[in-house]
Order: structure tokens, then sequence, then C-alpha cells
């Protein structure tokens, strides 16, 4: 059967990467869906979960209410919910079953919005999509509504694209505060961990802004259109800061829009070292290994992200069929632990976890 799985888990969902996005805004995020089917994201997707909630529901979206529509009872009881707990905002995501019914998201925003008085937009998702592009529509959603018109002040920037999907560990969300401070940058917020959403909404002020993930992409975007922000593709890693930290200065002096994890590297044509994973921070760590080595490394992105964000020589592999195919030839593979049956039998595994693809499994050692 196309595009199934026999030996390689999926990534986690767009429905997980918009939860995770909006997880410490202060506001009310709605998954239209069955009853129990957030679990998937709570059980596994979250570490957050383990120091502090966050307003997350489902409709409990029953056989009938599928089958003949009920969205009174959606409007309801998201409006009810919100009149008591007065979060900061309403976000609507689903699963495919709605997606498939049909169901009016915008009208559902509009009603809910307009009985509550809070704001509320929908994220699109059907479950069918990666956590990346779940998490960039949550991401671009708060860039379009909060982000108020402010003069820009100098030497600021926000970090656009975090979320524990990519960036698990403590210590990975520090290295990247750290990285902003020895640049010469003050950074005004973190999208979208460590800050809230009045921090968010003075993101216009920075006079650039950094794009770690994919995820980080589409509010970039938003943020360039709106307000003129330019913006700097690539994550700090290794040899490879120097260079990021450079093209963060250019950016903001020139404000011109720079990708240095993707033009900062040589062409990969051979395919005998290669990185697997998000295409941002597979590719600073491509260039920063390419630094070092003197060897240019492909990245292998099994994401849906924008084929911009890979260089030439790069692959896109949209299945397990095109991810053995990119690693045919590999002799070093720098991935996730459960990529090894993908891996030819006589490549060197370098083990790079990846919750969003193997959750807990991946930090058990």
């Amino acid at each position: 059967m196309n595009r199934s799985n026999r030996i390689l888990p999926v990534y986690a969902g767009d429905v997980s990467g918009c939860c995770s996005a909006l997880f410490e805004l202060g506001g009310m995020t709605v998954i239209h869906d069955p009853s129990g089917c957030n679990s998937t994201y709570n059980t596994h997707d979250e570490t957050r979960w383990y120091d502090h909630d966050s307003l997350i529901f489902i409709t409990a979206l029953r056989e009938r209410d599928a089958i003949l529509g009920n969205d009174e009872k959606v409007v309801r009881d998201v409006v009810d919910a919100a009149r008591e707990l007065r979060p900061r905002f309403i976000a609507i995501t689903n699963s495919p079953i709605p997606f498939i019914a049909g169901t009016d998201f915008a009208a559902l925003c509009k009603l809910i919005e307009q009985q509550a008085g809070i704001p509320c937009f929908y994220v699109r998702s059907n479950g069918m999509h990666d956590y990346s592009v779940g998490a960039g529509g949550a991401l671009a959603a708060i860039a379009e509504r909060f982000v108020e018109p402010a003069a820009v002040q100098l030497g600021t920037l926000n970090l656009l694209g975090v979320t524990p999907l990519d960036f698990c560990r403590d210590e990975q969300v520090s290295d990247l505060h750290r990285f902003v401070r020895e640049a010469g940058f003050e950074e005004l917020s973190c999208w979208a961990m460590g800050s809230d959403l009045d921090e968010l909404a003075q993101a216009a002020k920075a006079q650039v802004n950094l794009v770690v993930s994919a995820t980080g992409l589409p509010a970039a975007r938003v943020l360039r259109e709106r307000f003129g922000t330019p913006y700097v593709v690539g994550a700090p890693v290794g040899a490879f800061s120097a260079q990021l930290a450079e093209a963060l200065r250019q950016a903001a002096s020139t404000g011109a829009c720079l990708w240095p994890c993707r033009d900062g590297r040589t062409p990969a044509a051979d395919g005998t070292h290669c990185v697997v994973g998000e295409p941002v921070s597979a590719g600073s760590l491509a260039a920063a290994r390419e630094l070092q080595e003197g060897v240019p490394y492909r990245v292998v992105c099994p994401l849906e992200a924008p084929r911009e964000l890979l260089a030439s020589g790069d692959a896109l592999a949209d299945g397990e069929e095109e991810v053995e195919a990119a690693l045919a030839q590999a002799t070093l593979v720098i991935a996730d632990k459960l990529y090894e049956t993908a891996c030819p039998p006589t490549a060197e595994l370098i083990v790079r976890p990846h919750l969003a693809f193997s959750g807990r499994y991946a930090f058990v050692e």
C-alpha cells in the first residue's frame, strides 16, 4: 500500500504541533475530535505536562454528531468553558473526522468569539500532516491576531519556532538564549517557550527574527509582511554559531532575509554523510560538521517543510521508501535511533534524539 510505513514510525501530527505551540500562552485550545484522542498529545508529545497544566480540551465528538452535525453543542460547550476559565484566546483545531465531514470552522470561531467575547481563531489541521504544519499555523495565527505595530528597537530579536517537539531538553533552550546574548542582541520573545502572550505581542519591536526550526517560518513570514522585519534561518550549532551570528548582524543592518543553514553549505551530491530530521536544525548541524571536517553533509528531511529550506543536493523524503533511497549510499548518518533500520548495514549511526519522531523512547538509554 503506497505511503504505508513498515519499519519507521511517523512524526507527531499537526494537532500535537498546534497544542505544543500554544501551550504556554494562556489560551484555551479545543480539539474537535472524539473523546480520548487528545491522550496521544498529552501522553507522548508534551514534556511540559510534568511541570504545569494548560487549557487543552476535546469536544468529545460522537458518531451522531459527525454524521448529522451538532455545531450548536460545540459552540455552547466552548463558550461555557471560556466564560468560566477566561482564557486569553480560544484556538480551535481538529482531527480527520470533522475535516472530512466539512465542518465550517470559520463560522464556529465567529460564533464563539461573538458569544464569549474572547478572540477565537482556527488552526487548520486534519491529523494527516506532521507537527511542523500545525505548530507553524498556530504561531502564524498569533502573529496575525495579536502582534501590534511598534517602533523598532535596535539590537533586539525574537526566537521563532521553539517547542519541545524540536527542543526537548532544557539545556537546548538555554543554549539558544545564551547564543542571542553572545551575538550581541537582546531577546524580546521566544515563540513559544518561556514567553507569554504579552511578550509575543511586542514582537514588532524586534530588529530581526531568528527562525530556529521550520515551525517558526510561517510566523516569520507574517511578521515580515506586516512589519517588514527581516529574518534569519538557522540554529546555533558548534562552529556554525559564528556564521549565524554574523548573518543576524547583516540582516539587522541591511533588512535582508538570510538562510545561512542552507546557503552556507556545499552541495552533498554523493550522500555518503547525512543528517536526518527537521531541516533547520539538520541544516545547521550539517553546516557545523562541514566546517569542522571539510566534508559536505546531505540533509534528509522527512517533514512537510518548504523545499526552500533545503540546499541543492538535499533530499525531501516524502515517505519511508524515499528515506531509504536517500540513505542508500551513506557511510555515516546522524539521526534519531529509530532510523537505524533505514540505514545501510555498514553505515555508522550517530544518535541524535528527536522527541517528535520517537517520543520518550528517544531519551531512554
